[in-house]
């Protein structure tokens, strides 16, 4: 049996699988965010601990012989956290989090000196680590100065699943202090924050041995001894493990309350200047790519609500049939966008209303600026030298097929809908737990799922979705410049 963690930033998610990927049961402990001032988000990192000993219990409640079989345990997190710990391993403050943006002029500044794009392939973005350390050296001087490991959220679990400091490439990425091509921490970065190497974990493979679980834990769980701990992974690349998206050229579209597109490359391809996030892959010598949008069901649900309307009828209302794009265009920038713009202070607008422009013209709309939203990073992608054939379809969205036609035409690119199954984080953790304990291959391991259908584009409204496409391109700088 294998076990795979997943330390959400609403709770923590266990699940356990056989040898032959078969899920067995899977049990979750929740998390809350405290939020003690305007754009701070912070977690204490006990809590972490207590919400795995809660999922955990109720995977032994349920399933104690698979429990007790676990030979290899992997993890995935959520990502860019600053998890500051003092020489006896306390924590020093609660856990900073991704969504935190208290660090932007310290971000904006790391980001004008030209060495961190160059090396880390990445614009330094407020929710990365290291403007993070900065921020807290700058206004929590006393506490800095205590400072003697930085973890990742994960990592702290790690830390407290085997006593080790280790930390691996696809999490590392996100923290604006790795070499991302060569693939280990950059000591020029570093010194640039104030930190140094010393103060970072041990670095292994996604797919490594990064340790063992404590016996202490092992007995209280009801397993045996030498249970290895993977490396695992950041949580969207952990997804990518859980989805087969592994390959050069293999990609999926996540539909969430942002969405993600993610690429896995098999040569690093950074492209910074169009926001594209290029990160380490959890397997060795592996690359991808994400562009991420920040609001895509969350537009549908933010328009949701003025509508009276759950986002599941407004969905059903339009109907089966792709239409073609109207006049009215949506911009989905609700709290600001990630790719291509990289602009915090943007926001969402309706284009060309008339008293012809209805609950069902507004529907339309909303789905076709989350489906050019995407595109956007489809473009960034291809700037960035990736070709894609084809998409996965993951997320909430992903059940609205209208939503589906419309991105697949969009794109023009087919999409696939995966077999009924949970192929996310944990998925993929539990896949990185059983690689790290057998040896197993991992491009073999982390397969596809089975495709149940394909979404093809409309062939006889693909010209008619790119002149919508680039109507909605034009709007943004129109609207940025009307702003300042």
């Amino acid at each position: 049996m294998y076990l795979g963690l997943d330390l959400g930033t609403s709770g923590v998610k266990a699940m356990l699988m056989d040898d032959n990927q078969r899920i067995v049961g899977s049990a979750s402990g929740a998390l809350d965010v405290s939020r003690p001032h305007p754009g701070w988000s912070e977690q204490d990192p006990a809590d972490w601990v207590r919400a795995t000993e809660q999922a955990i219990s109720g995977l032994k409640a349920a399933h104690p012989a698979a429990l007790a079989a676990v030979r290899g345990i992997g993890l995935s997190g959520q990502m860019h956290g600053a998890t500051l710990l003092d020489a006896d391993d306390k924590v020093l403050r609660p856990c900073i989090l991704w969504n935190d943006t208290r660090s932007f002029r310290e971000a904006a500044a790391l980001d004008a000196d030209p060495q961190f794009r160059a090396i880390t392939g990445n614009i330094v973005f407020p929710g990365f680590t290291a403007p993070k350390l900065v921020w807290v050296r700058e206004n929590e001087p006393d506490l800095f100065a205590k400072v003697r490991w930085v973890l990742l959220p994960k990592d702290y679990l790690r830390l407290w699943l085997t006593g080790e400091h280790i930390s691996e490439m696809s999490d590392s990425a996100g923290t604006a202090w790795l070499d991302t091509g060569k693939r280990r921490w950059s000591e020029s970065l570093l010194s640039a924050t104030g930190m140094d190497e010393r103060q970072m974990p041990d670095l292994v493979e996604g797919t490594d041995r990064a340790g063992a679980l404590r016996s202490e834990l092992a007995s209280r769980w009801g397993m045996g001894d030498g249970v290895v701990v993977a490396g695992g992974a950041g949580d969207n690349a952990a997804s990518a493990c859980g989805m087969g998206t592994v390959g050069e050229g293999h990609a999926f579209v996540s539909l969430g309350t942002s969405g993600v597109l993610f690429a896995a490359n098999a040569s690093y391809l950074p492209n910074p200047a169009s926001a594209v996030h290029a990160f380490c892959h959890a397997l060795p010598n592996t690359w991808h790519q994400m562009g991420v949008i920040l609001s895509a069901t969350d537009a549908l649900n933010w328009y949701s609500g003025i509508a009276g309307r759950s986002a599941a009828d407004l969905s059903t209302e339009l109907g089966d049939t792709l239409k073609t794009p109207g006049g009215v265009t949506f911009l989905p920038y609700l709290s600001g966008e990630r790719t291509p713009h990289n602009d915090a202070g943007i926001r969402g607008a309706f284009a060309g209303l008339g008293h012809e422009s209805s609950r069902v013209v507004l529907t339309q709309a909303v789905m076709e600026g989350v489906s050019f939203a995407i595109r956007d990073s489809l473009e960034a992608l291809r700037a960035a030298g990736t070709t894609l054939t084809r998409v996965t379809a993951i997320g909430g969205g992903s059940r609205s097929r209208y939503w589906l036609k419309s991105i697949a035409t969009a794109l023009d690119l087919p999409v696939d809908l995966p077999a009924d199954g949970d192929f996310g984080a944990a998925f993929g953790a539990a896949r990185l737990g059983l690689i790290a304990a057998t040896g197993a291959d991992p491009v073999a391991t982390c397969h596809p799922p089975k495709t149940a259908q394909t979404i093809a584009p409309d062939t006889g409204l693909v010209a008619a979705y790119e002149e919508a496409y680039q109507r909605y391109r034009r709007l943004y700088p129109a609207i940025k410049g009307a702003a300042t």
